[in-house]
């Protein structure tokens, strides 16, 4: 029996020495080139030419929408999303009014009416429009896109800002995911991140959700912020499992001061050590896998029955700008201020100035800020990083094969740092496959990294989070 039929994606080993010895920073690969290596070269008559380019027929398949609402009504200390602190409604009927001008911009483009299979509400917080704007945005979509019967249609929760009948016009709207932010339930931590938030107000969104008919209820946690301690994580974490979502995302706290700004606001004095971070994530992997959750990949635990984990066992899990996904292999169109869409062979971010995106679709111009036209050599990095990431194995002959490569001549310079690898045990190569091993499963990021050209070769200005 070969390497490639024993192989289990779903096996993993959290080897604590192996991850302390190769402690470092690098790119969490939602996208290959990462979108620090964008730029203005690429404008919009450069996303105007691949939008008209999906009218050929191959390309024409069903789409994935990304929508950011800007919008909080408080800040999270912690957070490093592009957001608008406010407290007035009206701001966002102005937002709306924007984003139907880029919407209608984009499916001119397009050419018409596009199969969507795929929608996602991000922020800020999606959930500080009121019942009236989230009817109108999903009004404005639907008039412009035909909803998939099995597609995926998500958004981000809040659930201080959200009662339960939200979630049952949220249902009505279409929605059938929800990702409810928790972070923490210890009330200290609420205190020192600014963000409190009551078990009580979390459990009934959920239960709401259920009893509305939604399909999937992931939850979010951080790992790593200020006066957690391994037994408070561990408390959060009971209770998460007592309520059972389906998905449990559990994020690494990046403390970039200089970056984000809010995060100056945390004592850093309060933040745990690296060791006390490995602890809590140490045995918050163990909670959750003794809970029954698969580990799907970085920070994403899933259900066995979830779709996520029949897309890992199967081999079809993919990656994009919100994480690990089912459908992350469609064209991905992102609406509003700072989104990144992906296009064939190309990626495309909007403004991140509300005024800047809204005096570009004055101007009757879609609000490209920056962007990236693939090379050959990035389309089959990318190809290799997403496989490596998402299915944790790799068939050399395969890539040679579609690529037209010999794979030890294209990847010389990368052979040694392989070999090195295989030899701390975190992957294997035979010459024909390349299998990540249960150890190398929570150090990923760093077996990508080998074959990230951008990465080796052109310095950039981006401070990466911590690869554990």
């Amino acid at each position: 029996m070969s390497a490639a039929q024993i192989f289990s994606p779903s096996r993993f080993e959290f080897d604590r020495k192996l991850i302390e010895q190769l402690d470092g920073s690098g790119p969490r690969y939602t996208s290959y080139p990462t979108a620090d290596r964008f730029g203005p070269a690429f404008g919009e008559a450069d996303y105007l030419r691949v939008l008209s380019q999906r009218r050929i027929g191959a390309n024409r398949k069903a789409i994935s929408l990304y929508v950011h609402i800007p919008f909080c009504n408080t800040v999270c200390y912690y957070c490093g999303c592009n957001k608008i602190i406010t407290k007035d409604k009206a701001r966002a009927d102005l937002y709306l009014d924007y984003l139907e001008k880029e919407i209608k911009l984009v499916t001119a483009a397009m050419g018409g009416r596009e199969q969507l299979v795929q929608l996602h509400f991000g922020g800020g917080t999606p959930t500080f429009l009121s019942d009236a704007q989230l009817e109108r945005l999903m009004g404005m979509l639907k008039a412009h896109f035909d909803f998939k019967p099995e597609g995926e249609y998500s958004i981000e929760i809040d659930p201080r800002k959200v009662g339960r009948e939200t979630v049952f016009k949220l249902a009505a709207l279409g929605f059938n995911r929800m990702s409810v932010g928790i972070q923490d339930f210890d009330p200290a931590v609420q205190q020192a991140v600014n963000r409190v938030q009551s078990e009580e107000e979390t459990l009934a969104v959920i239960a709401a959700a259920r009893e509305a008919g939604f399909k999937s209820v992931s939850v979010d946690l951080i790992y790593g912020l200020p006066l957690q301690t391994p037994a408070s994580v561990a408390a959060t974490l009971a209770k998460v499992i007592a309520i059972s979502p389906d998905r449990v995302a559990l994020y690494n706290y990046a403390h970039l001061p200089t970056v984000f700004m809010p995060q100056r606001r945390i004592n850093e004095a309060e933040l745990p050590s690296a060791e006390a971070k490995l602890d809590i994530l140490q045995s918050s992997v163990k909670q959750l896998a003794d809970a029954g959750y698969v580990f799907i990949g970085m920070d994403h635990f899933a259900k066995p029955e979830d779709d996520l984990s029949r897309a890992l066992a199967e081999g079809r899990l993919q990656r994009n700008f919100q994480g690990y996904s089912t459908h992350a292999d469609c064209d991905m169109i992102g609406l509003g201020v700072s989104s990144i869409g992906k296009v064939g062979a190309s990626f495309v971010q909007s403004e991140k100035d509300i005024e800047q995106y809204y005096a570009a679709l004055d101007g009757g111009h879609l609000p490209v800020m920056r962007g990236y036209m693939l090379d050959r050599d990035d389309i089959l990095r990318r190809a290799i990083i997403q496989a490596l990431m998402c299915r944790f194995s790799l068939s050399v002959s395969a890539i040679e094969e579609v690529y037209g490569i010999n794979f030890r001549d294209y990847f010389a310079a990368e052979l040694p740092q392989l070999e090195a690898l295989q030899q701390l045990g975190l992957l294997s190569f035979d010459g024909d496959f390349i299998m990540v091993e249960p150890r190398g499963r929570f150090l990923i990021r760093n077996i990508a990294m080998v074959f990230d050209r951008h990465l080796r070769e052109r310095k950039t200005q981006a401070r990466y989070s911590k690869t554990i």
